[in-house]
């Protein structure tokens, strides 16, 4: 918001009606303890002009142009220009579903196509209009599933996203929910270590495919045995790599999420990002969120198109207040718009070229950085764009080096798993050249040994 229009007499007039001689007695009547004396040291306003200025500047301090070798959940592809173009139009421009939803029948139909782009890149038969991030829509599933089973506990691995484990972690803290977390393997899920660590109290079991480290698992033997303990599977996973991997919806999985960042939105600082889920029809109507649904015969308009509608709206907050399936109160519908332009910009078999690319790329970058003396490989072959090798020294540091020769090599796994401090999760996208690939293992190098 670039102007703010309030005069001194509109100020004057807003403290007038809530009953404040001016901000101190405003933070005093709310309660909020500011010392006296650090309201008199205040700067003085500045300018338009200078804001913007001083702004720059400090914008200016962040390494903005590094070439980017992170992922862990959060990649840097290439954003077809008509994605912006579409979704700024005024009528699309909203992060909220309409509240008068059949008289915004555009928006509608825009979700209703973005759920059923979702249902077939997971193969699942029921998506909602989108959750704020991939981290609280693993949250929403968690809390699906023990809704629906009346249990308990939950079972997560530790190959899953620790940025998401975190998330869960917090927003788990004042519920009656145990989390049981799993130790990975080197890198994998280890799979029967999550199967011992179900009960008859669990309510589900959360994976991640492909898991953090960028390896690729196969899913179906253990969604079985799973339901056969009575739990649900749940997994959450990378869009792009879905255009190559079999889906998780034949793995028998009961709900799936993930970060939908990678189709069409940039990285921005953490956000605004984009969750999505899809789950089975069985759970259509504990799932949270909004759904948009299609009236194929019987609801048209003045010219016989079909009409769209928010149904299922029982489940909400706005008609079952606390019993509602979640608080969240709306969606990410304009990032939700976005990753529908870029899926129908480059079509289906474009996110094939685009995941075939991020693999191949990835393979040349193993290599290329493998044939570094001191850098080793950590897990197997069985990866899609993201691989974990072994430096001969701490990755935190090296990282920190390397970002002062214009790279971010990746993401050091020390920050989150004390065991692998010597270890540098990398991540490739098609974005990324062979030019570049062998500048980030020379750069490496360098950093290694000179």
């Amino acid at each position: 918001m670039p102007y703010i229009a309030n005069t001194q007499a509109d100020r004057e007039e807003m403290f007038k009606r809530i009953g404040c001689a001016d901000f101190a007695e405003m933070w005093r009547q709310a309660q909020v303890t500011v010392p006296e004396p650090s309201l008199d040291k205040l700067p003085h306003g500045l300018s338009e002009f200078e804001v913007v200025s001083n702004l720059k500047n400090l914008a200016a301090k962040n390494a903005s142009e590094l070439v980017n070798f992170l992922g862990a959940g959060y990649y840097d592809h290439i954003i077809p220009a008509a994605v912006s173009e579409i979704t700024s139009r005024t009528e699309f421009y909203t992060a909220y579903t309409p509240y008068q939803p059949e008289a915004s029948q555009g928006t509608l139909q825009a979700i209703y196509e973005y759920q059923s782009m979702i249902c077939r890149l997971t193969g699942m038969p029921v998506a909602n209009a989108s959750l704020y991030d991939g981290g609280t829509a693993l949250f929403e599933a968690m809390m699906m599933s023990v809704r629906a089973t009346r249990r308990r506990q939950v079972v997560i691995s530790e190959a899953v996203s620790p940025i998401f484990r975190k998330m869960i972690e917090c927003y788990s803290t004042n519920l009656d929910i145990e989390l049981i977390s799993v130790p990975a393997g080197i890198d994998d899920s280890n799979q029967q270590a999550l199967l011992d660590a179900v009960t008859d109290a669990t309510a589900c079991v959360m994976v991640q495919y492909p898991n953090v480290f960028g390896t690729i698992e196969d899913w179906a033997e253990f969604t079985d045995k799973v339901h056969v303990k009575k739990a649900m599977a749940v997994c959450s996973t990378y869009p792009i790599a879905l255009a190559l991997l079999t889906p998780p919806g034949e793995l028998g999985f009961d709900i799936v999420t993930g970060e939908g960042q990678s189709m069409g939105i940039p990285l921005s600082f953490g956000g605004p990002y984009l969750g999505f889920m899809s789950v089975t029809q069985k759970l259509m109507r504990k799932m949270p969120g909004r759904i948009c649904g299609r009236a194929l015969s019987h609801t048209t308009d003045s010219e016989g198109h079909d009409g769209f509608v928010l149904t299922l709206q029982a489940r909400e907050q706005h008609i079952r207040r606390e019993s509602a399936m979640s608080n969240i109160c709306t969606n990410e519908n304009l990032c939700a718009l976005s990753a529908l332009v870029y899926l129908s910009c480059i079509g289906k078999q474009g996110l094939i070229d685009v995941a075939q690319l991020c693999a191949s790329k990835a393979v040349f970058a193993r290599e290329q950085l493998l044939a570094i003396k001191g850098v080793e490989p950590v897990g197997g072959d069985a990866f899609f764009n993201e691989f974990v090798i072994k430096l001969p020294t701490d990755a935190g540091e090296v990282v920190g080096k390397m970002i002062d020769k214009g790279f971010a090599p990746g993401f050091p796994l020390g920050r989150y798993y004390d065991d692998r401090r010597d270890q540098l999760l990398v991540a490739v996208t098609e974005k990324r050249t062979r030019e570049e690939i062998k500048a980030l293992a020379n750069a490496l190098e360098g950093v290694l040994w000179n």
